[in-house]
């Protein structure tokens, strides 16, 4: 009598079985996403695999990583497969939203394409950063604003002369190489700049985001009749990269998104090319609030009252300095969400942008060797803006609430995971004046950044209207 066959058993993602056969890297993160947020979701297993090299070649981001003057680098983890993944979560929880055609690799490249941003080794794409050896190791050292300039004396303990003026990277680097690298980041941050020390990827990828003070209110029913249903109000206080561009896509996804944006201080983004403060606002509505004024403080607690979601990435402390309370907020209604982003979760005040959030996740190391240069242009913050539109999609669905936190260190480590680190590294050669990587028998040209056309302008910065006050506020 014939033995009875073993069961069927999946292979795991490394064992490379026949390419016909190999689980997509991009769905099979896109699964990991939608389970993290305790979604009953699954996505589709039609998308043509792609390992995380190749994906990492045709994002546009691989052109922003390395020497200027030499080849193009690859990143220290599946960092265009998470994104592929996060778009294809986002067609799941979206379908008919067009999320089925979003190039959502080309967001990782898409601010470099539209300022003309190149790589520059260690300096990053923007020029406002820097990798900086110290005694002992290295750090990043981001220094985007004045005021960051004004600190530098203080920060390093050492006359630096008129360093606000001549942005004098070389003084810098003098002084840091005397110093301690982790002595010089806890201060760093304890004054308020935005450095980070250099360190490998961690072998235990964090939670990609984490929800506290869970509630839940009734979800409407999937398929249900739309026609007596608002769309979810999400009220929209992030400013520069990450969380607009979490805005953009849930606008995308029929939310009602409203961009709050304080009279005085504006987000620091409009100072950019227009274009892309387009992208990241076309499909909300907008105004702007003087919180100390009397009215508009009034109005501002009338918003929050009426939004169903709040999207901010501020520094905890500032909204409860003007006496307003995420956990309270959460709690007064089942089902709101309060989606927070940071640069190391809310348990720290620590400043950080995308470029040196992505070196404190381990993304500076080179994994063709021991190198350290910048990986691509500020990627932790469109990588945070895809997760955190995935949770609150997702949970929104679902009517599911709490206080929401995505941290842009633990999302740039978690999807450095992604693809499992199967064929981060292609073979490379210079062809014809480009760079091209070599995948089986065939070549592929490393492609440049690109960016998606806008198809609306961003609001205007004008005081928020009475009539979208109280249309936006209006009940059911």
């Amino acid at each position: 009598m014939p033995n009875a066959p073993e069961p069927a058993r999946t292979p795991p993602i490394d064992a490379r079985p026949a390419p016909d056969e190999r689980p997509d890297p991009a769905a099979v993160h896109a699964q990991v996403l939608l389970d993290s947020a305790g979604l009953a979701r699954s996505i589709p297993g039609s998308s043509v695999p792609v390992g995380p090299g190749l994906e990492w070649a045709r994002s546009g981001a691989m052109a922003l990583t390395g020497e200027s003057e030499g080849p193009p680098g690859f990143a220290g983890g599946g960092l265009a497969t998470a994104a592929r993944g996060a778009g294809q979560a986002l067609a799941a929880l979206a379908p008919g939203a067009g999320f089925e055609a979003l190039d959502a690799p080309a967001l990782l490249g898409e601010r470099a394409a539209l300022f003309g941003f190149g790589r520059r080794g260690r300096g990053s794409c923007g020029g406002s950063a820097r990798l900086v050896a110290a005694r002992d190791g290295a750090l990043a050292v981001n220094l985007p604003r004045d005021d960051d300039w004004r600190l530098l004396e203080a920060w390093l303990e050492a006359p630096l002369g008129d360093i606000e003026a001549r942005r004098d990277w070389a003084a810098v680097e003098q002084a840091i190489a005397k110093r301690e690298a982790a002595g010089l980041v806890e201060r760093g941050r304890e004054i308020g700049l935005a450095v980070a020390l250099a360190v490998p990827a961690c072998d235990a990828p964090p939670r990609p985001f984490r929800l506290e003070h869970a509630t839940r209110s009734a979800a409407p029913e999937r398929g249900a009749s739309s026609r007596n249903l608002r769309r979810p109000r999400v009220l929209d206080l992030s400013t520069l990269w990450a969380g607009p561009l979490a805005g953009a896509l849930l606008a995308q996804a029929g939310f009602d998104v409203l961009k709050l944006e304080s009279a005085s201080r504006p987000d620091g983004a409009r100072e950019g090319v227009p274009a892309f403060f387009d992208l990241l606002h076309a499909g909300k509505r907008g105004g702007t609030l003087d919180l100390a004024a009397r009215r508009d403080r009034e109005v501002f607690i009338r918003l929050l009252d009426a939004a169903d979601v709040v999207l901010e990435s501020a520094r905890p402390r500032a909204l409860a300095q003007l006496g307003f309370d995420a956990s309270a907020w959460v709690g007064a209604r089942p089902g709101r969400l309060w989606a927070s982003i940071t640069g190391y979760g809310r348990d720290h005040e620590w400043i950080a942008f995308g470029d040196d959030a992505a070196v404190a996740a381990g993304l500076a190391f080179d994994p063709e060797g021991d190198r350290l240069r910048f990986c691509a242009d500020a990627v932790a913050d469109p990588l945070t803006g895809l997760y955190a539109a995935v949770a609150i999609a997702g949970l929104q669905s679902e009517g599911r609430g709490g206080l929401l936190s995505l941290a842009l260190a633990e999302v740039a480590a978690h999807a450095a995971g992604a693809g499992g680190g199967a064929e981060l590294v292609l073979p490379r050669r210079l062809r014809e004046g480009a760079w091209t990587v070599l995948d089986g028998d065939g070549a592929e040209t490393v492609a440049p950044p690109r960016a998606r056309p806008a198809v609306a302008a961003a609001p205007a910065l004008r005081p928020i209207e009475p009539a979208l006050v109280e249309a936006w506020t209006r009940p059911c």
